[in-house]
């Protein structure tokens, strides 16, 4: 059985350096992802399905669910930036999602990883998106108050 998880390591450690470090190019290394987003459309799905199968095979292993969702925030950020037009195709090669993710999940099978570290990034991106997701609310208030008193 450890043979099998060794291989399934193996197999993970593969799949994030294919993704994000497999072609050198001078002193940077791009991998596949970065290639694949340059597709519109379908470029960072695929990218974003091969970087699910790394973070289900780490979860499988029982490594805490605090670092599964900061793995998950970074395939997100990955993905969700990585569709932008022109910024998010030079995005793509610099943010390394899954090398990110395979050093989370190394920390965790040895004991390094402090879940404390990951909840209060958790936390701190859930804040950031309430941010993101009132200021226009609390703008329209603002405005509604604004145009109440010009009439």
């Amino acid at each position: 059985m450890k043979k099998n998880r060794l291989n399934d390591d193996a197999l993970l450690e593969w799949l994030a350096w294919l993704m994000d470090e497999s072609i050198a190019i001078g002193p940077w290394k791009i991998g596949l992802d970065g290639l694949v987003g340059l597709i519109p459309g379908v470029g960072d799905m695929a990218g974003a399905a091969v970087s699910a199968v790394i973070i289900l095979g780490a979860a499988q292993r029982g490594i805490p669910r605090s670092a599964v969702i900061r793995m998950v925030i970074n395939v997100a950020i990955d993905t969700l930036l990585g569709s932008l037009p022109l910024f998010g195709d030079i995005f793509d090669f610099a943010y390394k999602s899954n090398t990110r993710n395979i050093q989370i999940y190394r920390e965790t099978i040895v004991g390094e990883r402090k879940v404390v570290k990951d909840w209060a990034f958790i936390a701190l991106v859930v804040l950031v998106l309430l941010v993101i997701l009132l200021l226009p609310l609390i703008g329209l208030i603002f405005l509604g108050t604004y145009l109440a008193k010009m009439f």
